[in-house]
């Protein structure tokens, strides 16, 4: 008995400080769920809800500003930005699980991150960082080690088959272009508009097939009012078929994000001055439904769906 009693406090002795360093798995979302940001409770947080609009969940209930949230590729963790720990409007990453729990920095040395993505391997994030010059796109391990410099641009997003990055790169006076980086042989290239024309673009996404692109675009000068004209669409992957998806843009409509079959799209719309909610367009039926109805800043960042899956978190 004395044997066994020693053997088993042992064991908890080795156990127990194990716990502290390889937590308890976090669990992905068992449903379909869309994770965004709203200012609904005086500041900038991040919610859950259902792809209907139901059931929405405040998981940061922080007094910073926490932005930018994207599911992992199996759904257990978010990685957001916030300026929790730093001057406000200054951000960094941040990642916590799915519940809004085990919240924790992403890198060591603080600095001016945001607007992560998270490659489809779960491997790497690619994100915004700010140094001496202009917003620069970085890529990084998950783990906050192994940072580098990309490329010159803003709003990163991955392909499907993490292969190529996109990114959004001002060309010139009244200009911006969509570019794509070749993670493999580091080569860069404009990919939109590919006409010398006036454009305002934000928000390059890539569709889960990874045959289309989604991306709010404004064309018409003066470009000083682009947020009143401002709409989302769709274009093939080599550039052809541009197809412009919300046609009501009176106020501003931008930030697409694909459901996980690609058969729908998620955006945000101002719908009146200061007053952002976000909406859910059918690509098959045009139908468009409100989702969110409260706070004045409401801003869709990613869709994920267990279903969608190949295999288990």
């Amino acid at each position: 008995m004395r044997h066994t009693m020693f053997i088993v406090f042992c064991l908890f002795n080795v156990i127990s400080p194990m716990m502290g360093i390889y937590p308890v798995l976090a669990k992905a979302p068992t449903t379909a769920k869309i994770v965004f940001g709203s200012s609904r409770d005086g500041n900038r947080e991040i919610y859950l809800m259902n792809p209907d609009g139901s059931e929405q969940i405040n998981l940061t209930n922080h007094r910073a500003d926490d932005v930018s949230p994207v599911f992992s590729p199996t759904g257990e963790q978010i990685l957001f930005a916030s300026d929790r720990d730093r001057f406000p409007g200054s951000w960094d990453l941040y990642l916590m699980d799915a519940d809004g729990k085990n919240v924790r920095p992403v890198f060591e040395k603080s600095n001016d991150r945001i607007y992560p993505a998270w490659s489809p391997d779960g491997k790497q994030i690619a994100y915004e960082r700010k140094g001496r010059g202009p917003w620069s796109i970085y890529v990084a391990t998950i783990n906050g080690r192994n940072e580098k410099r990309i490329a010159i641009g803003n709003s990163p997003s991955w392909s499907p088959n993490g292969r190529k990055l996109t990114f959004v790169v001002k060309a010139g006076k009244d200009r911006w272009e969509i570019h794509i980086f070749n993670m493999f042989t580091r080569k860069q290239k404009a990919f939109f508009p590919t006409k010398a024309i006036p454009a305002w673009i934000r928000q390059p996404a890539w569709s889960p097939a990874g045959d289309k692109l989604a991306f709010s675009w404004q064309n018409k000068l003066p470009l000083i009012a682009f947020e009143n004209r401002e709409t989302i669409y769709i274009v093939n992957r080599d550039s052809t078929e541009l197809e412009q998806i919300v046609h009501d843009a009176q106020l501003g409509v931008s930030s697409p994000i694909w459901s996980p079959h690609g058969d729908a799209l998620i955006y945000t719309k101002e719908i009146k001055n200061n007053n952002s909610q976000i909406f859910k367009i059918s690509l098959d039926s045009e139908q468009i439904e409100q989702l969110t109805h409260v706070g004045n800043w409401n801003n869709p960042a990613d869709w994920f769906d267990p279903a969608t899956l190949s295999v288990s978190p």
